[in-house]
């Protein structure tokens, strides 16, 4: 593993016990099947959006696998739809506390550790969706082979799923508190992003060892053009201008529970998007 990956990961194995116990995630309302936040009413006990839910569709009985799971939330989330999941990560605790909060809520799930890079020497078998979510991108230093891969483990008529934060939300100045900023290139440059941490996104107080996270930033074209490379058919692409959490501290809390940017801008810059690929019948386009 290169040593920004590796740095990463000392870093989200530190951020799992800090997770683990947050208000952010609030993992024993999960346990207890409690829907509480106002973008989850896809079903009860379950943490998907619903926008989603939507455009994935129902997913009963079929094989999903979820690549940057984390403590696996999300992917015992579509358990509790109905898929039959498998989760990957490459922090060691978070795939561990993702077994164990399995086994308590006796859901059916499979939890691998793995980076996405690694994934085709450590688990088999395809599946008829892949699925990633929010800040799951930005720790993908190689688009090509993370399409590469998901094209590897989706069988055909299956399709890929992402739901994300804009490239264009990535490049505001986080610190702009009454105007947006630019601070960050909007176009992947191939090379890491280096960040200072304090705590983690979901509990800034908390003391942690690590000190930096690295990331790439990847422009729209960069990510469809990976995923149409990689043999995959772009079934749609939507932008939103709003956003499912207070990513940085410009944005404004609607009465529908999402974040904008504020009223003289709203509008103005998408601050998320989701994306659908398919793989064609023949496994190839």
């Amino acid at each position: 593993m290169d040593p920004h990956r590796e740095s990463n990961r000392r870093l989200w194995e530190e951020w799992t016990a800090v997770h683990e116990r947050s208000d952010f995630y609030n993992l024993e309302s999960f346990k207890q099947g409690e829907t509480k936040e106002r973008l989850f009413d896809a079903a009860p006990g379950v943490r998907i959006r619903d926008y989603e839910a939507e455009e994935v569709g129902d997913v009963t009985g079929k094989d999903l696998l979820h690549l940057q799971c984390h403590f696996g939330i999300d992917t015992l989330s579509w358990a509790r739809l109905g898929a039959r999941v498998t989760g990957i990560d490459f922090a060691e605790p978070a795939i561990e506390l993702a077994r164990s909060i399995a086994g308590e809520l006796k859901l059916g799930a499979r939890f691998v550790h793995s980076t996405v890079e690694d994934l085709p020497a450590n688990l088999d078998g395809d599946f008829d969706i892949v699925y990633t979510s929010r800040g799951a991108i930005w720790w993908i230093g190689d688009l090509d082979r993370w399409a590469e891969v998901i094209a590897h483990f989706l069988r055909p008529g299956g399709f890929f799923y992402m739901t994300e934060f804009h490239p264009m939300l990535m490049t505001l100045d986080e610190s702009s508190e009454s105007e947006p900023k630019l601070r960050y290139t909007y176009f992947a440059t191939g090379e890491p992003l280096e960040f200072p941490v304090q705590g983690s996104y979901a509990d800034p107080s908390a003391v942690i060892e690590s000190t930096v996270e690295y990331g790439w930033n990847h422009d729209i074209g960069q990510i469809v053009t990976a995923l149409a490379g990689a043999g995959l058919r772009i079934e749609f692409l939507r932008e939103m201008d709003w956003c499912d959490y207070r990513h940085i501290p410009l944005l404004r809390e609607g009465k529908d529970g999402k974040w904008r940017l504020p009223e003289t801008v709203t509008g103005e810059l998408p601050l998320m998007f989701s994306l659908r690929a398919e793989k064609s019948d023949t496994g190839s386009v």
